[in-house]
């Protein structure tokens, strides 16, 4: 395997994963993050304390976006409150023919990072359960793969030759990694899941179990669904007809002992990406004429609960 040169920017829980996968497969990696994480990977490496292994793995790291200089791969990690301006930091720095991917929360990062740099993204659909147990390690509970593609109107032979290798890259370092042709899909399928339940997990602080658990907490899930699935559908979103709500049901009671994101940032007294996942359920459905009641009442929540927690 011939691999890339690697780097990550916005080296978290996510990035600092699937980054640390691509170095002890062999890859050369560079973790761009905070400086508490920085001074521990320059140290010791990085730590990944997996359900699989417990390794410390050897690694590149620098708090300055311009470490990404020479890579070839650069894996696209920040909130998606912050894509913008990293992406504009990026392209500053960036070779103009690194493959850049995007791991992010949400459905429009790949289209705000065009419109905010001259930067051309895959996007990904990531689904890990890991976090930043201490500085400059990585604890990672569950899953831990990939799905990746272009958006509807960006093809061509060269392109998918790229989305190929960035496939077999993650491939061989044990990330399961699938290409899909409908990427749109997946992404609001995922953000299906996340909009049903982070909001309620980070304003009640709980994990997902208990939100299943009950049912007028369970009747809340059902109609969040219904209006994320009516909103990508008047959106263009070519949505199949399964059953997402049992999906979202299924997950939440196979993964109960988890708690969002949302939830760990509030905890944190950091912002969230509420703007993102139910916020963006809104802007869409206002734009297309299609009402969102109960995804507007989780924003509003979780708005206060940011407010009250700074």
């Amino acid at each position: 395997m011939s691999w890339p040169r690697v780097a990550v920017v916005g080296a978290g829980a996510v990035g600092g994963y699937f980054g640390g996968m691509l170095a002890r497969a062999g890859a050369h990696v560079t973790l761009i993050g905070r400086s508490s994480h920085v001074d521990v990977w320059k140290r010791d490496g990085l730590f990944l304390d997996s359900i699989h292994f417990q390794e410390c793995i050897a690694v590149e790291a620098s708090t300055e976006i311009s470490a990404c200089r020479d890579a070839e791969l650069v894996l696209f990690s920040v909130k998606s409150l912050d894509t913008e301006e990293t992406a504009r930091q990026l392209a500053r720095h960036a070779r103009s023919d690194a493959l850049v991917i995007s791991l992010q929360n949400g459905v429009d990062n790949v289209e705000r990072i065009r419109a905010a740099a001259p930067l051309d993204p895959i996007a990904a659909v990531v689904y890990v359960a890991s976090s930043m147990s201490a500085p400059g390690r990585v604890t990672h509970a569950g899953r831990g793969d990939l799905v990746i593609g272009d958006l509807p109107g960006r093809s061509g032979s060269l392109r998918d030759e790229a989305i190929a290798r960035v496939s077999s890259w993650f491939e061989t370092a044990g990330v399961p990694c699938r290409v899909s042709s409908h990427v749109d899909v997946d992404l609001w399928t995922k953000l299906i899941v996340n909009a049903a339940l982070n909001a309620i997990s980070a304003v009640v602080q709980i994990p997902y179990g208990p939100i299943v658990a009950t049912p007028e907490s369970r009747e809340t899930v059902r109609q969040i669904v219904n209006e994320c699935v009516a909103v990508a559908r008047a959106d263009g979103v070519s949505m199949p007809d399964v059953d997402f709500v049992e999906m979202v049901l299924r997950f939440a009671e196979d993964n109960g002992h988890v708690y969002s994101s949302t939830a760990r940032d509030l905890a944190r007294g950091t912002r969230t990406e509420i703007d993102a996942l139910n916020g963006l359920v809104v802007r869409r459905g206002a734009a297309r004429g299609v009402p969102t009641p109960v995804n507007q009442s989780l924003v509003a929540l979780v708005k206060l609960r940011e407010a009250q927690s700074r």
